[in-house]
């Protein structure tokens, strides 16, 4: 960056409206939702070759993954479509609703041993628990869903508790921008005034951008990781002391100074420089 342009950003970030709040979005932003998700389909394929079905494994991880891009994450019956996609003579002599039962509890005894969140993550959300902002989150999804990634990541009790919007249970998803507005003037925010994370650039960065939040990319991990949308976020990060960095360093924000102390030991040396712009 120039230092004509630094000069610049400088100068628009002293005319902004103090920060409020901060945003996060869930799915690969405070937890690797890719890295889960692969795992857990995985241990389910294998649960139903061990109770007998007789199909190549690559082949069902194939079929699983098609079935879930065509029918969404979200839909109950990913095991069922994936008997009718195999030759019934595969699992011949066997109660199909044994085999779908044992990709079912594997997938869900695979979120209870191994769903969590980044470690970052949570010391940087306990040392913004200190802070007078806003910590919220806006996410896509079913409701009862997003809320129990919430409770099993155990960042709940970081976030301000009226913060906190799911998609399906206000009516709104994402990309609409409506979604965005609506969590801030519900808290009474103006969008200058509040602070976005996510990872996907077309639903969590160009929506938050064009009604003025700021908005900070986690290029970390997940399958958005090399994808760009049509306008830059402000800020990118890979993990969470980025962001309290840019949050310190930029937009002024004081951590109580004991928070910060009991976890400086843990931050990370930096990889690289990161744009603020």
């Amino acid at each position: 960056m120039s230092a004509g342009k630094g000069a610049g950003l400088a100068e628009k970030l002293r005319t902004m409206p103090p920060i409020k709040a901060v945003f996060f979005d869930i799915d690969d932003t405070l937890f690797s939702t890719s890295d889960f998700a692969r795992r857990a389909r995985e241990n389910s394929i294998d649960a139903m070759i061990r109770c007998g079905l007789r199909v190549d494994r690559d082949i069902l991880l194939r079929e699983l993954e098609e079935i879930i891009s065509e029918f969404s994450s979200n839909y109950e019956g990913h095991f069922n479509k994936l008997l009718l996609r195999v030759p019934r003579s595969s699992y011949e002599a066997l109660n199909p609703a044994i085999l779908i039962a044992a990709g079912v509890v594997a997938y869900h005894e695979t979120k209870f041993r191994e769903l969590a969140p980044y470690n970052d993550a949570i010391e940087v959300l306990k040392i913004l628990a200190r802070t007078s902002l806003i910590r919220g989150v806006i996410t896509a999804g079913l409701e009862v869903k997003q809320a129990e990634k919430l409770i099993r990541l155990k960042v709940y009790d970081y976030l301000t508790s009226n913060a906190i919007f799911i998609s399906d249970q206000i009516g709104i998803s994402k990309p609409n921008v409506k979604l965005y507005q609506r969590a801030c003037a519900d808290l009474g925010l103006r969008p200058q005034e509040a602070m976005y994370i996510g990872d996907n650039p077309l639903h969590d960065i160009d929506p938050p951008n064009a009604i003025g939040m700021i908005t900070v990319r986690n290029r970390r991990s997940g399958k958005y990781l090399d994808h760009e949308g049509k306008t830059p976020a402000r800020h990118e990060i890979q993990n969470f002391w980025d962001l309290l960095r840019i949050l310190e360093d930029v937009y002024g924000v004081r951590p109580d100074p004991a928070a910060a102390r009991a976890s400086k030991r843990s931050r990370p040396t930096p990889r690289r420089a990161l744009p603020n712009n």
